[in-house]
């Protein structure tokens, strides 16, 4: 049911580690120097009696939602450092068969799938192949909107930040119809613009595409293939995809739930964004590949991407505000931006007064649902993937990371397992 995977090092590096904040910016290093000042990063040590109060409380919390039926399953990822510090999965693949869930069950994890296409497009700029100012329609000669104005203006980064100036989630129906990304991106003309480009956000997934169609041209190959070979190989994500057929093929998948009148109802997995919209919403992934995948955000593997290249991606482009969010529910929570497909929190510690930030997103598709997030100044991440849409789901990222600094903060306190869920 569950997996912990340990590096044992001395324990006070990573008391110290945990409340320890990244300093300011600093100037960039060569390439090759920043391989090797990683290089030097000392591996980090999660104490068993860190470890084994950690998994109880993680097992205790998702146990008890499976029994009160508020999911039918889950997966969880907790890294810390460059050490994947917690694995494990919980409740059903499918409620009709009772298959279990484990850390290599694989799952839809719709929206978070923008945090890839930032991170592959930040690939191509680190080597030269794009620039973030590009013009899209430069690579997308169909792309139209309603003045050509703005047409000739919207950027490479404003698709990817959602400041196209287009309405909020326009033609996501035509992306879920399955029309060709090329054919929906000359459809735009016919909506009008609510602001000139770069001057507010307003969340896509049609438009956002159109990051990948932009990849496809420079490197020749399917959005496919090139987060493969750029992401999914190098960072041993054995298990990732990003195309319907591949998650078919696979024997270790949860299964989309729907809540019904007399229970939960299984669901087939569908071909939305599958085949005109992967950047937006179509990668599959096990929680053993997101714990991979975070390691690497956490800057580990320089070779795939620089940190430097990293924090630009990471870098809050526009504020976010209108319609009350979730997560502005978390506790400190201060503002929010959005950068180059992942959202960046501002949060103040409610008893110290300490600012931080949190690069965060979560994502839902065909019934399933996703979270992940990032904790900079901690070198901590957290992914949640679900196989239902559920309601703990929009507080699940701070229970957990509430559990680690209890966890941490009293070491040599007493504890039982049925305590445990009040965590």
């Amino acid at each position: 049911m569950k997996k912990i995977l340990i590096i044992a090092t001395p324990t006070m590096l990573f008391i110290a580690l945990l409340f320890s904040f990244v300093p300011t910016k600093q100037p960039k290093l060569s390439q090759q120097s920043q391989i090797a000042e990683l290089s030097q990063i000392p591996e980090i040590d999660f104490p068993d009696k860190y470890k084994q109060r950690l998994a109880d409380s993680i097992q205790a919390y998702f146990n008890k939602a499976i029994l009160q039926n508020q999911i039918i399953g889950a997966a969880v990822a907790i890294v810390k450092c460059d050490s994947v510090i917690y694995l494990g999965g919980y409740g059903n693949r499918n409620v009709a068969l009772k298959d279990t869930i484990n850390e290599e069950t694989i799952f839809r994890i719709g929206s978070v799938s923008k945090g890839f296409a930032g991170i592959l497009a930040g690939i191509h700029v680190e080597e030269g192949l794009i620039n973030w100012e590009d013009k899209v329609v430069d690579y997308v000669p169909n792309f139209r909107l309603s003045s050509k104005e703005q047409t000739k203006n919207v950027t490479l980064s404003h698709i990817l930040s959602h400041t196209t100036g287009l309405p909020y989630h326009s033609f996501t129906n035509l992306v879920e119809a399955g029309l060709p990304i090329t054919t929906i991106a000359e459809r735009f003309k016919n909506v009008r613009s609510i602001e000139k480009p770069g001057n507010i956000y307003s969340y896509q997934n049609a438009v956002f595409a159109l990051s990948g169609k932009i990849i496809e041209q420079v490197t020749g190959q399917s959005l496919t293939e090139v987060i493969h070979d750029r992401i999914f190989e190098p960072l041993q994500m054995t298990s990732a995809s990003a195309s319907y057929e591949a998650i078919e093929k696979s024997d270790n998948v949860a299964q989309p739930h729907k809540r019904m009148r007399h229970g939960w109802k299984p669901m087939r997995i569908n071909k939305k964004y599958y085949n005109n919209a992967i950047a937006a919403g179509g990668i599959n992934a096990s929680i053993a590949d997101m714990g991979k995948w975070m390691k690497f955000l956490l800057g580990n593997n320089p070779e795939v991407m620089m940190p430097n290249t990293m924090s630009d991606v990471f870098e809050p482009i526009i504020q976010v505000g209108g319609r009350r969010k979730y997560y502005q529910k978390w506790p400190g929570y201060s503002k929010s931006f959005y950068g180059l497909g992942w959202r960046v929190h501002s949060f103040t510690d409610t008893k110290t007064g300490e600012p931080s930030r949190v690069v965060h997103h979560g994502g839902s598709v065909n019934n399933y649902r996703s979270e992940i997030a990032i904790y900079p100044e901690e070198d901590l991440g957290i992914c949640v993937l679900f196989n239902s849409q559920n309601k703990i789901a929009k507080d699940c990222i701070p229970t957990i990371h509430n559990m680690i600094q209890r966890i941490v903060s009293t070491p040599n306190r007493e504890y039982s397992k049925e305590s445990l869920v009040l965590l």
